[in-house]
This record gives structure tokens, C-alpha cells and sequence, in this order.
């Protein structure tokens, strides 16, 4: 937008201080107009990219969800399992000399995940940021949206990364450590299956209890991990959410900044081409500080 004023009009403007303002209100207000356009689009575009961000994490999060899910129907599977077994049919703890007899290609840690039906402890969790805590017990309690709202408006977004990464590598690391153990108890069936063969059903029944033991407290162990990450992703999907909200009323504010600088262009032409030079001049001028203290504050504080 380019305002030109007529050379007739400037020739009716005294050259003081006062007429040399008033031929320049519009060229400056159209200026501010414009730059407050540019602002609010911009407000509007980070506002769109928080929206599309948030969506994409809250993707995320559903898969996360549907792990917990999977592994908890998973662990309750096999605990029924057991107690089908132990309904049917006398079962009697797997103890380490049966282990041996068979041949055991496991190590320390296979023995004592059959014997006490435990898989190796899942890494320690980390401390966390004592905002990112209390943001994890709002969700988890289902508070209202404004408290978690408030919480996590004060937790960076590097924060909550840095736990999202925490808990990512613990759930990996878990896998790292059973993998192992899944493998030679693997192995351990095999065998079982072909020593007792036709001689000894109770012996493979004890072990396949001790097996299915095993795997129930696995998937359960798996089970949180995956809730935990599921978690600090759905605050993710708050925050980004919360940043979406407040770059869209910024471009709003910033939009009525403009409007205000748009009629102090037109207050100050009017006022030239009325030559009404003191009243509709402050009018314009007072629109033009308006909307600068406006959007001013909206840059800063909103």
C-alpha cells in the first residue's frame, strides 16, 4: 500500500513542524499497518505448524498407548494360562537342579528370571524436573485442562524432550537386557522337549510354567515403559497445544494493531483533504500510537 499525497494539498500545508508531521502520518502509519500484517500472518503460520506438530506427536502417543495395551492383554494371557495349568494339572516350582540336569545354555540372569519368574530390573528412572512431575501427576489424575494447562506453561519445551529421551532409552535398554534371556530360554524348551520327551511330562509343565511366569512379569515390565513414554508425549501434545492457542490470539491482536493503523491512514488523509489539520490530525496521530503501544505489548506480554 503506497498513499500519495497531491502536490496542491502540500501546498496547503504550512511547512512548520506540526504540517511537516501531519504530510508524513500517512506514509508512517501505512508502514506500521504493514508491518503488523506481516505479524499477525506470521502469529497464524507458527500457530498452524503448533497445530499439525501437535497432531503428529498425539500419533505418536496413540502407538505408545496401543504397546501398553498389547503387552498388558499380553501378560493377562498369560497369567490365565497359569491358572488353566494349575487348575488341570499338579504343577510344582521349576527348581535350579532340574536346570542343570537338562544342560543349561543360560546364564545367571535366564536362571534366576525362571526360577523366581522375573525378568532382569528395568533401568532406574531418572529424576524428573519438578514441573514435568507434577504436569505427569495432573494428566495421570485427569485434572482439569486449565491446571494442567498452568502447570506445563511454565516446563520448557528442552525439558520435556530430555524426559521424552529418558524414557525412550529406558524402554530400549530394557529390551537390550531380556533379549538375551528370551533367547535361551528359547534354547531351554528345546531342550526340555527333547530330554523328557514321552518320560517326564511334569518336568516340561513345571517349566513352561516357569516360562509363561516369566513372560506375564516381562510384558508387564514392558507394559510401563510404554506408559511412561506414552505420557510425556501427551503432555507434548498439551504444550504444543497450548503454544498453537497463543500465537493465534497473538495474530488476532496484532490484526486489530493493523486495523487501528489502517484508519489512522485514512484519518490523516481525510484530515489533508479537509484541511482540518488540528483536530483529525491528533485523532490520526493518537490511532498511530495506539496501535504501536498495542502491538508493543502484544510482542511482549501476550
Amino acid at each position: 500500500m503506497k498513499t500519495q499525497i497531491p502536490e496542491q494539498l502540500k501546498a496547503d500545508v504550512p511547512l512548520t513542524t506540526m504540517g511537516k508531521l501531519l504530510l508524513v502520518t500517512p506514509v508512517v502509519m501505512t508502514v506500521i499497518a504493514t508491518l503488523l500484517a506481516g505479524l499477525a500472518s506470521s502469529e497464524m503460520t507458527r500457530a498452524q505448524y503448533d497445530r499439525a506438530y501437535a497432531a503428529q506427536l498425539q500419533s505418536k502417543a496413540g502407538d505408545q498407548w496401543n504397546y501398553f495395551q498389547a503387552k498388558k492383554l499380553r501378560s493377562a494371557i498369560q497369567r490365565n494360562s497359569i491358572d488353566l495349568l494349575q487348575a488341570t494339572a499338579e504343577v510344582h516350582p521349576l527348581d535350579a537342579a532340574t536346570l542343570e540336569k537338562i544342560g543349561d545354555p543360560g546364564n545367571a540372569a535366564t536362571r534366576e528370571a525362571l526360577l523366581k519368574g522375573a525378568p532382569p530390573a528395568p533401568p532406574a528412572a531418572t529424576e524428573l524436573d519438578a514441573g514435568v512431575k507434577a504436569a505427569l501427576e495432573a494428566v495421570e489424575r485427569a485434572q482439569p485442562e486449565s491446571e494442567i494447562t498452568a502447570i506445563l506453561g511454565k516446563v520448557e519445551n528442552a525439558t520435556l524432550a530430555a524426559v521424552l529421551k529418558s524414557s525412550r532409552d529406558n524402554a530400549s535398554a530394557f529390551d537390550v537386557a531380556t533379549k538375551p534371556v528370551n533367547q535361551a530360554i528359547e534354547k531351554l524348551e528345546q531342550l526340555f522337549e527333547k530330554a523328557c520327551a514321552g518320560s517326564d511330562r511334569a518336568a516340561i509343565r513345571d517349566f513352561t510354567v516357569a516360562r509363561i511366569r516369566y513372560a506375564a512379569a516381562r510384558y508387564d515390565a514392558e507394559a510401563r515403559l510404554n506408559q511412561a513414554v506414552a505420557y510425556v508425549l501427551e503432555l507434548q501434545v498439551r504444550k504444543s497445544n497450548i503454544s498453537a492457542e497463543r500465537h493465534h490470539k497473538r495474530s488476532g491482536k496484532f490484526f486489530f494493531g493493523m486495523l487501528a493503523a489502517q484508519a489512522a491512514v485514512v484519518v490523516s488523509t481525510f484530515s489533508l483533504a479537509a484541511q482540518k489539520r488540528n483536530f483529525l490530525w491528533s485523532v490520526a496521530a493518537i490511532a498511530g500510537v495506539l496501535a504501536i503501544a498495542f502491538a508493543v505489548y502484544v510482542f511482549l506480554y501476550v
